[in-house]
Parts: C-alpha cells; sequence; structure tokens
C-alpha cells in the first residue's frame, strides 16, 4: 500500500463520518477520562441548578458558554496528553511535561472562568432563596 492510500484511509470521506469520528471522541473521553465524568456531572447540576432557579436567557448563555470550554478544553487536554505519551513513548521529558502541565493549566483557567460565572449566576439567587 502506498502512502497515497494510506493517506485515504485515514481522511473522513464524508461529513457522516467526521461526525461520527467526533461523536466517538467525545464518548471516548467520557469513558476514559475521570475528570470528564466529574465535569459532565457538574453540567449537569449547574443546568438543573438554571432549571430550578429559572436562570434568564443571558445567564443561559453565560452557563452554556463555560459548560462548553470547560469540557471542550478538557477533550484537547486529554488529547494532548495521549499524543505527547505517544511521542515520548512513556519516558520523561522536560518537553513533555511541560506541554502536559501547559494543557492542564488552561483547563484550570477555563474552569477557573466557570466557577466565577456560575457564582455571578447562583450566589444571589441562592443568598435570597436562604435569607431572603
Amino acid at each position: 500500500m502506498d502512502s497515497q492510500d494510506n493517506k485515504r484511509k485515514w481522511k473522513n470521506r464524508d461529513f457522516t463520518s467526521s461526525l461520527e469520528f467526533a461523536i466517538t471522541g467525545i464518548f471516548t473521553s467520557i469513558k476514559e477520562e475521570r475528570n470528564m465524568r466529574k465535569h459532565a456531572l457538574s453540567a449537569l447540576v449547574a443546568m438543573l441548578a438554571g432549571l430550578v432557579f429559572r436562570i434568564s436567557a443571558t445567564e443561559w448563555l453565560f452557563l452554556l458558554l463555560s459548560i462548553t470550554l470547560v469540557i471542550a478544553f478538557e477533550i484537547m487536554n486529554s488529547a494532548i496528553e495521549n499524543v505527547v505519551d505517544l511521542a515520548s513513548n512513556y519516558h520523561f521529558s522536560m518537553l513533555a511535561k511541560n506541554a502536559k502541565d501547559m494543557a492542564a493549566g488552561a483547563v484550570l483557567v477555563v474552569s477557573g472562568f466557570a466557577l466565577v460565572t456560575g457564582s455571578i449566576i447562583f450566589v444571589p439567587k441562592f443568598w435570597a432563596l436562604v435569607f431572603g
């Protein structure tokens, strides 16, 4: 098999194939990554809180943006970790460590954004419910 045939083998043939690969990637990250399951559970709790507190459309937009960013960054972090492990043959490399640490740092940054966003949306509502 020449390299041109090999390229075609892995190339997405159509939109449906591309979509199937992407969905498989999402399910793989949920199945194999502990932190992704935690993020998914947190997202579910946040959305249920949004329904309970009847948040506004603007608040929903920020809540969904936060959830989407955290999940997307966690998927990218996991992908980067897998590629770095593959490329480094599981041997220690300072460059590999730096790449993995930076990817994890990106998840931390967007998680901080999500925490602040959730606090701005839900703390006043919870406060009014408890002390109002």
